[in-house]
């Protein structure tokens, strides 16, 4: 796997840090582990809440346990601020557990860069708030990714 290549390249523009992030959250959003992995390096290192993730195996392990758990998942992330390899992000997303509990989880993220484009290293501080099913905002079809029509994590007041 030497060749492998995710544009958009460090170091990062405003613009090409914002495509980042939403190719990011479409990923994500598609609650498919092993293609989430692929951004990565072979030897990417994550700190998840109080989680230490090791390599791309890991994080297949780390996000299938993951979207076992948080059922209906859905993401949106903001650019926070960009600086040659490294790209600040906040987020948040909504998710319910297998009683039915919803929970909208909120965070920041700081990524590091390889020259190819793969994430060396993401640092995820988390914190979930318990929220009724009448209190989300969350409401696309799980089928695909946020519509670009969907309001963002500014325009929501999040």
């Amino acid at each position: 796997m030497q060749n492998e290549e995710r544009p958009p390249f460090p170091p990062f523009t405003r613009e090409t840090a914002i495509l980042k992030v939403r190719a990011a959250e479409d990923a994500w959003n598609s609650c498919n582990p092993q293609r989430v992995s692929l951004a990565y390096t072979q030897d990417s290192h994550w700190r998840n809440r109080a989680e230490f993730i090791n390599g791309r195996a890991a994080i297949v392990d780390f996000l299938s346990r993951k979207w076992t758990r948080e059922l209906d998942y859905r993401l949106i992330k903001e650019l926070w601020a960009a600086n040659e390899n490294r790209i600040a992000v906040r987020f948040a997303y909504e998710w319910h557990d297998d009683s039915g509990n919803w929970f909208r989880s909120y965070g920041n993220e700081n990524w590091e860069f390889a020259a190819n484009g793969l994430m060396l290293r993401r640092f995820a501080c988390i914190n979930d708030l318990p929220i009724g099913e009448q209190d989300r905002k969350y409401r696309w079809d799980r089928s695909g990714p946020r519509p670009a029509d969907h309001p963002g994590l500014t325009d929501l007041g999040l």
